[in-house]
């Protein structure tokens, strides 16, 4: 090693001393390097998928939507673009991918969406599904799966049926039943599991069922009330610019309130929306990564402190300060290396079973594909985390002088001098934070917002560690055993390490319990059967004709009806005056004050009534006072209101079925969303809405599972297009959707925790020789191993507790925020289950501590005194 500087050669000969603390740094930097890896590479993998199974993901190069029957005028226009595209046909008549020899009418498939109930015959069950009637070969791109393979050709050749696995498992049913739609009967020929555009969450609510659009009116579920979606599906040829027709056309079709999509549109939509998803899971892997950096530059804090006599021999033996500060700092550089080389290695081998978490969630097929940009960073962010960090504790090396070699056993601690260097290194730290943040975020508000709450996070937990310290050293507890006095007196004495384990271990247990706070209130809102004062079925499209019979249901299962609730469907023609325009175009007058929104555009169902409801809150006006002359009095919820721009007193006039309605903003609402209850954006005063066209809502609790489905199957039997939804289905769905969801984040928040609990280690054992002397003088005064064990007891758990109790009130208050300010919902701490957490912390705290102790128990006094 002649040829290497000496910098380096002396940093390996010290580092043949400090394996042990070494490889704990290297296994902080490795951890948050891992999960940064990871993430980015993941996400790397989605937006790639995304892109390569962008047309499949449509079925189509072209996709209409509306809740209404398509226009002439559109039909006639898809009409024009089949046939330009069946002129401009140029395929290879070999390739799978591009049918040839399609017509114009092939060219153009449609499907009619609804909600239904279905039931087998033979069986006893009911189940709400979704209904699909299909027309035409979509899809044109991707691949339908089926069981068994191929009957997805053969759907529309006759009364055929083709379902989810979950309706077969819901209905006790098998393939070649009957199942009844309706007034319909469709026979089960097999289950689909994959077709373009499916998002495996979408149907654990309502299965889909797949019929010839052929037999559709023989469902007789097409009527008043039925929420409808139709969708039309063009195939056009690569010479024709999708995007430029899309363009072209958007706003006439829009204000026929019709939506359309494009490859090009799913793509930005679908990929945004994952790709941003990945990078909150990434701000969260670099926390753990920053944690580590907060460990490094603990232990170099310490590490300097004990080398204050070696530091200070090298400089009798003539090496400057900035030799001894190079050859520190290459140990930084090094450890800050191996462990991203170590973080690269871990984190391609998490990225192979992230996947899996989240693949039903995705409506793309994921392959774990390694992401040489997203090993680069991790590897560089790691290096320049661990070098940042260890600066500012390496810059106190400099001010050691020759003359600490003979007076560091009696020199106490001085002040340091003023040093422009430090401020440098402080700054550097800071804009490090930032530009980390900044390069995850790819947002300039999200990275500083995430910046600063780093900091605010971190300075909260410094403050209360330095705060508690000083607190117990002042209230010292004199009258409890010695045992108790000594393990807390550990927390303030030379070279403790209460600040960085309050570090470690808090700034983890915080980000898992804010996502457990969080978790917990979004579940506890949808509980339905936990609590008895909530309905767990309900019962909707009831026409006024079948609402008796309904209620005679009801009343012969001696079940209580809820009230009934009417509903009318209604669109908004204008509002203060002002017709609403359904494109973004300027008037001729440039006026836009009615500009289109999905406020202005969308259908609202509507409801009349005197009274508030129990998730309902007034916020503004009075409850039916103020209408004008001739005018119905409108109470709205204050979201709709903030979107439609408008206040106590304004003018709105509703389309209801080709009527218009005037009305007068009399109230505004805040309405709680979370509960299974029917809320309304716009409620009427009594006497508004009586004489309209509407239908019916209502609720009941059935506690006994089988009753409910009893109850659920006479219904769609006597009265077809009545639907029933069972609340605890749904509930089991949210539970399963939201799980998978905190599951991701909580899977990465893991490698936080790992990364305290490495650091913990890891500080814990840079004052190993502190407690090792403190050890032996305690035994040498007679202290026994049982004295001994219970101090440490004692102090770890006071640790635990600290850094528990110090995560908690940070999330208790991060998870209020959120559910308050972010959510709009109540916000409940579950107090068991965070002091559970406390304990948990506490227990994890004395065990790494008694296990990284053991030394202390079992090493011999006169060997420690000898060292001396």
């Amino acid at each position: 090693m002649s040829g290497v500087p000496f910098p380096a050669r002396m940093a390996w000969r010290e580092s043949r001393a400090a394996r042990r603390r070494l490889a704990l740094l290297i296994a902080a930097i490795a951890v948050g390097v891992g999960a940064l890896v990871a993430i980015n590479s993941v996400t790397q993998n989605v937006a790639a998928a995304v892109d390569r199974e962008a047309r499949s993901l449509l079925g189509a190069d072209l996709a209409l939507s509306s809740r209404q029957p398509f226009p002439d005028s559109v039909l006639a226009f898809l009409d024009s673009l089949s046939r330009e595209a069946v002129a401009r046909e140029a395929c290879d008549s070999v390739s799978p991918v591009r049918p040839c020899g399609l017509t114009a009418n092939d060219r153009i498939s449609r499907t009619t969406e609804f909600g239904a109930m279905a039931y087998v015959a033979r069986t006893a069950g009911t189940r709400l599904v979704r209904v699909f009637a299909l027309e035409g070969p979509f899809p044109y791109y991707g691949a339908v799966d089926t069981e068994p393979i191929g009957v997805w050709d053969v759907l529309q050749s006759g009364r055929h049926a083709l379902v989810d696995p979950a309706v077969l498992t819901a209905l006790e049913a098998r393939v070649g039943d009957t199942l009844a739609i309706g007034q319909g009967r469709f026979v089960v020929i097999g289950t689909i599991s994959n077709i373009p555009g499916d998002i495996g969450f979408q149907n654990v609510f309502a299965p889909r069922v797949f019929i010839p659009a052929e037999y559709l009116d023989e469902t007789e579920l097409l009527g008043f009330g039925a929420r409808i979606s139709y969708d039309l599906f063009l195939k056009l040829e690569p010479t024709m610019d999708v995007e430029a027709i899309a363009n072209a056309n958007r706003s006439a079709l829009r204000r026929q309130r019709i939506g359309l999509r494009t490859v090009e549109s799913d793509r930005e939509e679908l990929g945004g929306a994952l790709t941003s998803f990945g990078r909150f899971l990434g701000l969260v892997a670099l926390m753990a990564l920053l944690l580590g950096g907060l460990g490094v530059a603990s232990a170099v804090h310490v590490f300097v402190k004990q080398k204050r006599e070696t530091i200070a021999v090298l400089r009798c033996l003539g090496a400057p300060a900035g030799t001894v500060f190079r050859t520190y700092l290459t140990q930084a550089l090094a450890i800050g290396l191996l462990g991203g080389v170590l973080g690269v290695g871990l984190g391609v081998g998490v990225q192979m079973l992230l996947p899996s978490m989240v693949r039903d969630l995705l409506p793309v097929g994921l392959e774990a594909e390694l992401s040489w940009s997203a090993i680069g960073l991790g590897l560089a962010t790691g290096v320049w985390v661990a070098t940042i960090f260890s600066l500012l504790p390496l810059l106190r090396a400099r001010y050691v002088s020759p003359l600490a070699a003979l007076r560091e056993p009696f020199e106490v601690a001085q002040r340091l001098p003023r040093d422009r260097w430090r401020w440098v290194a402080r700054a550097a730290l800071a804009t490090s934070v930032i530009l980390l943040a900044l390069i995850q975020a790819r947002h300039v508000l999200h990275g500083l917002s995430f910046a600063g709450a780093i900091g605010v996070g971190l300075l909260v937990l410094w403050g209360a560690a330095v705060g508690l310290t000083k607190a117990v050293r002042r209230w010292l507890p004199q009258r409890s055993p010695y045992v108790v006095r000594q393990g807390l007196a550990n927390l303030f004495r030379p070279a403790n390490q209460t600040v960085a384990v309050i570090l470690a271990l808090g700034f983890g247990a915080f980000l898992v319990s804010t996502l457990f706070l969080v978790q917990h209130n979004f579940l506890r809102q949808l509980r339905v059967d936990t609590r008895e004062d909530r309905p767990n079925l309900l019962i909707y499209d009831i026409q006024p004709d079948q609402l008796d019979g309904v209620l005679e249901e009801l009343a012969a299962a001696g079940l209580p009806p809820g009230h009934p609730v009417p509903i009318v469907p209604m669109r908004i023609a204008s509002v203060k005056g002002e017709p609403v325009r359904l494109a973004d175009v300027e008037q001729e007058d440039g006026d836009t004050a009615a500009r289109s929104t999905w406020a202005h555009r969308r259908e609202y169902r509507s409801t009349y009534r005197d009274t508030l409801v129990g998730t309902e809150r007034l916020v503004a006006g009075t409850w039916w006072a103020g209408a004008g002359a001739g005018d119905a009095g409108v109470s709205l919820e204050e979201d709709i209101a903030e979107m439609l721009d408008v206040d106590i007193g304004d003018d709105i006039v509703w389309d209801v079925q080709g009527i218009a309605l005037p009305s007068t903003v009399t109230s505004i609402r805040r309405v709680d969303w979370t509960r299974f209850q029917t809320n309304f954006f716009a409620v009427f005063e009594p006497g508004a809405l009586e004489d309209a066209p509407q239908m019916f809502v209502t609720e009941t609790r059935v506690g006994d599972p089988a009753s409910r489905g009893t109850l659920q199957r006479r219904l769609a039997e006597r009265f077809p297009n009545v639907s029933s939804l069972d609340l605890s289905v749904v509930q089991r769905a949210v539970d399963r959707i939201i799980n998978r969801l905190i599951g991701a984040v909580r899977f990465v928040a893991v490698f936080s925790v790992l990364t305290g609990i490495v650091v913990l280690v890891g500080a814990l054992a840079t004052s190993r020789y502190q407690r090792l002397r403190e050890g032996v003088l305690l035994k040498t005064l007679g202290a026994t191993r049982r004295q001994i064990v219970r101090i440490v007891l004692t102090e770890y758990a006071a640790l635990g507790l600290l850094a528990a109790v110090v995560a908690i009130v940070l999330s208790g208050v991060a998870g209020w925020g959120l559910m308050i300010f972010v959510f709009e919902t109540s916000y409940r701490i579950p107090l068991g289950h965070l002091a559970a957490l406390a304990g948990g912390m506490a227990l994890l705290t004395m065990v790494v501590g008694v296990w990284n102790s053991l030394g202390l128990f079992r090493a011999p006094p006169l060997q420690v005194l000898r060292a001396e």
